[in-house]
């Protein structure tokens, strides 16, 4: 099968993003794998670094770039947004606590869907409120499997450390006690796109008096499976 397009910038830069799905490769990898010549090879890489579509990890090798998780996530949006309003209402209902789902836009985190308790003490978060990435088992989330430069960046200031989110990564999910508001308990988890890369979270949240010092113990599962949940409904396109 023919893979060229005519247009020869755009075939190779391409041919380099098809050898980084791979994971991460030295400068020379990339000539070897696509054939270019070494200085078109680094002109190219370099100036797709320079658009984000590109990254270099602590060793030096090239990466996929942010840029491509933005705009998978800005294509999946309506479909995350449409399974979102059952997901929640389902994990809300089996929790017996408010749930949320949450976006990262630039170092801010943003709620783009809800379902609230419906009575009763609750942590209430409005769709569309803003809250910092320094705080939050969904901040957590949302910067556990960020590329080492932006996650390094992240946790200046944070209220939460680096050991703290390798073992986010480790479990897979992410709990907070009164990081954000102090009374309140969270426990998060990750929706993926279809690259894999992390794009959303997934949240339940309330008073430590009910969800107590250990939320995860009896919430991870279920706030587990509705990421999975929406994981899918953004695969299954």
């Amino acid at each position: 099968m023919d893979n060229t397009s005519g247009v020869g910038v755009l075939d190779k830069v391409t041919s380099i993003l098809g050898i980084l799905e791979a994971g991460p490769t030295t400068l020379g990898g990339l000539v070897s794998a696509t054939g270019l010549a070494r200085p078109t090879a680094h002109r190219l890489a370099v100036a797709m670094e320079h658009h984000r579509l590109v990254s270099r990890d602590l060793q030096g090798r090239f990466t996929l770039g942010p840029r491509l998780g933005e705009l998978s996530a800005a294509a999946g949006e309506d479909r995350l947004l449409a399974a979102a309003g059952s997901v929640l209402t389902q994990l809300r209902d089996l929790t017996g606590e408010s749930a949320q789902l949450y976006r990262r836009q630039g170092e801010i985190r943003i709620c783009v869907a809800a379902a609230e308790r419906l009575s009763g003490l609750r942590d209430t978060v409005p769709v569309g409120v803003t809250l910092p990435m320094k705080v939050g088992s969904a901040a957590q989330i949302l910067l556990a499997w960020e590329e080492p430069e932006r996650l390094h960046r992240g946790l200046q200031g944070a209220r939460f450390t680096a050991t703290a989110l390798s073992g986010v990564r480790r479990r897979g999910w992410a709990q907070s006690i009164g990081e954000r508001e102090p009374g309140v308990a969270s426990v998060s988890a990750p929706v993926r796109g279809p690259s894999n890369r992390v794009v959303a979270a997934v949240s339940v949240s309330g008073p430590i008096e009910r969800l107590t010092r250990h939320p995860g113990a009896q919430l991870s599962r279920a706030v587990l499976e509705a990421a999975e949940h929406l994981t899918d409904a953004l695969r299954n396109v």
